[in-house]
């Protein structure tokens, strides 16, 4: 009996441990070429970017985090490096469960950044490599317009506009299509709320139906239901005043 209840209690107290344990994530990596600096890891909390944790580099380019952390999202690298240059010194990265490895270049900080371990990484790294398509072609687009307004040439100027309106509209609609057709990535909430959410309330609300139960559960999922509540709410508002 005494040994029943020994057993009984030891079960308890690992049941209540194991329930209170917290899913942590391990950020390891090397920065090349830094001697001197201090490295935070940082995150978006309501709004707001604030440091989790910090290291001062003295010599040793490798570093090491650990967080807990309740689903993915992202999570910034930020080096100062104290040379009065802010350009090309935070590194973005889809956080999540487990292991992360991230190395670069202290010169080429964010540029040479290679994450491994993070599957919402890679497909958030999928998304963008499409992006900067569209991305360069509007650039393309900027420099031409300036080219046919030094020329005053106004058909010129014209056409362009309309193939810059026309790129722009298909990098809405990738981004739309990228996270209805992504619906089992975390990457899918937070596009809709990061890159496309001013589109219309059917396809916000569409992409948020298609969600799987894990997304729609985590930090990301649960804000897109929250935003499309408050987007219905204003409407019901607005139609109540017309």
């Amino acid at each position: 009996m005494k040994h029943f209840v020994f057993c009984a209690l030891a079960a308890t107290i690992l049941f209540s441990c194991e329930k209170e344990m917290k899913p942590t994530m391990n950020v390891t990596g090397t920065i090349k070429g830094l001697k001197k600096g201090t490295l935070y890891l940082q995150k978006i909390e309501d709004t707001l970017l604030v440091t989790l944790d910090s290291i001062v580099v003295k010599g040793n380019p490798e570093f090491q985090f650990s967080t807990e952390i309740e689903s993915p999202e992202m999570f910034y690298l930020y080096l100062n490096k104290k040379d009065g240059n802010e350009i090309n010194d935070r590194i973005g990265f889809f956080g999540e469960e487990g292991s992360i490895t991230i190395n670069t270049e202290v010169d080429v900080f964010e540029a040479a950044a290679k994450v491994e371990g993070s599957e919402t990484h890679k497909k958030l790294e999928e998304y963008k490599k499409m992006m900067d398509r569209f991305n360069d072609r509007h650039l393309e687009l900027l420099q031409a317009n300036f080219e046919a307004r030094k020329d005053s040439n106004i058909v010129e100027i014209d056409s362009i506009i309309g193939l810059s309106d026309r790129n722009l509209m298909r990098g809405y609609l990738y981004s739309l299509n990228f996270a209805l057709t992504n619906s089992k990535s975390h990457v899918a909430p937070y596009i809709a709320l990061s890159e496309v959410f001013d589109a219309k309330f059917k396809y916000l609300d569409t992409i948020y139906r298609s969600l799987s139960q894990e997304v729609a559960s985590s930090k990301y999922g649960k804000k897109l239901g929250e935003y499309i509540k408050e987007i219905k709410t204003e409407e019901s508002r607005d139609s109540l005043a017309n």
